[in-house]
């Protein structure tokens, strides 16, 4: 970290103040919101993979609980939107601590395909239990609405969304700064050492699992109540690896990386949108790129040829 993290934070802030005055429409307002989300459970997911070093293919997973449980919860047994995303939340960290254990006890491509196998269990529930989730075609999410007042529009998702992210960058610079962010870049470094000094690396790896799967359940229940409609995609294999793409390009261990990594890669699609067909291999061919020239992520590569930090 930089001698002055917050400076990226207020910069965003800033940024985030301005915004609405100079988009010229929805669209682009629709796109910033969906940058954020990203950003947000991209921050989440590079504390585990950037940080603490643990590989994630299923993450998308834990937003669909996030996403399902605010349709779902309502619907059926008619429970408060808002309780519906405290519910899920705490029902994709408890999936996480149970399951982090036997997970993390494999290393390399061992745990990553466990964790691509969790996230592929996730979605095929979602698709499979029609009655609660409807299935392949997905379901209608109730709105969030506290008495008469209804927060529907692109606005007032905008604010709370970008309220959202920068709290959310705080808290990541504060568990970074704090003895359990330095944990989690010993245990990245070497796990035989951290132990050696007498970091409990089972507990490390389980806590900051549990902390990326709750960020990443309550963006998917903000996903749904603001789109108003969820399918299973949101849970799918691809979503997963969009994710972990946006880590590693914007640079893993780097809590701006993220921010950067989750808008570009958000932004990109629709910008190629007019290549008529090569959208994905122009988008595969930018991906290549930016691997073989910024190994490290456009953030810190950037911050270490201009010689200064994060």
């Amino acid at each position: 970290m930089s001698k002055h993290p917050y400076r990226g934070l207020y910069l965003i802030a800033a940024v985030l103040l301005l915004l609405p005055l100079v988009l010229p429409n929805s669209f682009y307002v629709d796109l910033v919101i969906r940058m954020a989300i990203n950003a947000v459970i991209v921050l989440g997911l590079n504390l585990l993979i950037g940080f603490a070093g643990q590989i994630s293919l299923g993450h998308a997973g834990f937003i669909g609980i996030g996403a399902y449980a605010s349709a779902a919860l309502p619907t059926h047994l008619g429970w408060h939107p808002l309780l519906a995303v405290v519910v899920g939340a705490l029902a994709a960290g408890v999936l996480a601590a149970v399951l982090a254990r036997p997970i993390f006890r494999l290393k390399g491509h061992y745990l990553a395909m466990a964790t691509l196998g969790l996230g592929i269990i996730i979605n095929i529930v979602v698709r499979n239990e029609a009655a609660w989730s409807g299935g392949p075609d997905g379901m209608a999410v109730p709105p969030m609405a506290f008495g008469s007042f209804e927060i529907s529009g692109d606005k007032p998702w905008y604010w709370i969304v970008a309220s959202l992210l920068c709290v959310s960058i705080w808290a990541s610079i504060n568990i970074i700064d704090s003895p359990f962010g330095r944990a989690l870049r010993a245990l990245h470094g070497s796990e035989v050492a951290s132990k050696v000094v007498g970091v409990h690396v089972v507990r490390y790896k389980v806590s900051v699992f549990v902390m990326s799967a709750m960020f990443a359940s309550i963006m998917g229940s903000v996903t749904a109540l603001y789109v108003g409609f969820v399918t299973p995609n949101l849970a799918d294999f691809f979503h997963s690896i969009e994710l972990v793409t946006m880590v590693v390009i914007g640079g893993m261990g780097s809590i701006y990386g993220s921010v950067l990594g989750a808008v570009l890669l958000t932004a990109l699609p629709q910008a190629l949108a007019t290549c008529e067909g090569w959208e994905t291999v122009v988008f595969g061919a930018i991906l290549m790129l930016c691997m073989i020239f910024l190994p490290k992520g456009l953030v810190p590569t950037l911050a270490a040829r201009f010689g200064k930090g994060e």
